[in-house]
């Protein structure tokens, strides 16, 4: 049984506030939790059922300090609607790596729903994409739902939180806009280096950002759609920019 003291911080961990003031955040589920003990994050303190234990950590060398618990445990401290696995606190790390600009970006603005960039997080990875760049007012990345929609992408991708304006200021490769007026994506010439700007899930990207868009790109409509999510849109744009490469 997880002790009030333990369940009382893991619940802190809901929190923004709480998760910059600890440094902290939550991974839960199997395939997440699997994907972490195979990542070079630290791990605070992990909570498993005696099968994820057995199954998965058992054998395992490297010191982990591992507390058993039942399933009920796991979901009453947690987010998830049941938890039949683990929960582990883990460290956010120290020291972000630098971006390299010789290989693409990914440039978020203001994606206001974690399940969102969880799901762009977890897009990025499946083509490659290890590097995000996210506006300040993006949501948090460490929000539970983010880290649970990434199914375990997290371990992989760097996101790095910017002034977009800045970032764009400064940068020297093609910027491929995602905007309802553009050329059709699939008739864009892409580089390996580049930027792809997505914008918000409501109202697109920003205008002072526009200027910087050197490839202003469109998905073509066939329907009477409005329009389309953020993280299909940057799915569609990431797959045509591999299959163009």
């Amino acid at each position: 049984m997880i002790s009030s003291k333990k369940a009382k911080f893991i619940k802190s961990l809901q929190l923004k506030k709480y998760r910059k003031q600890e440094r902290a955040f939550l991974v839960e589920g199997k395939v997440s939790v699997l994907e972490l003990l195979h990542s070079d994050l630290s791990i605070q303190s992990l909570y498993t059922t005696q099968e994820f234990y057995q199954t998965h950590i058992r054998q395992q060398s490297n010191a982990i300090d591992v507390e058993l618990v039942d399933e009920r445990d796991l979901t009453k401290v947690g987010t998830l609607k049941s938890n039949n696995a683990a929960l582990a606190v883990v460290s956010m790390p120290d020291h972000m790596q630098s971006i390299d600009l010789t290989r693409p970006v990914l440039v978020l603005d203001n994606i206001n729903d974690p399940g969102n960039l969880g799901t762009i997080i977890r897009i990025a990875d499946w083509y490659g994409i290890q590097q995000l760049i996210c506006s300040p007012d993006t949501t948090d990345q460490y929000n539970p739902k983010c880290i649970s929609a990434t199914k375990g992408s997290f371990t992989r991708v760097r996101v790095h939180e910017q002034r977009l304006p800045e970032f764009l200021t400064d940068y020297r490769h093609p910027v491929f806009g995602a905007l309802l007026e553009g050329e059709d994506v699939h008739k864009a010439v892409f580089q390996e280096a580049c930027a792809i700007l997505i914008g918000n899930e409501s109202h697109g990207i920003q205008p002072d950002l526009l200027p910087f868009i050197t490839h202003p790109v469109t998905i073509p409509r066939f329907g009477g759609a409005e329009s389309l999510n953020a993280a299909i849109a940057t799915a569609i744009i990431c797959d045509v920019y591999r299959q163009a490469l």
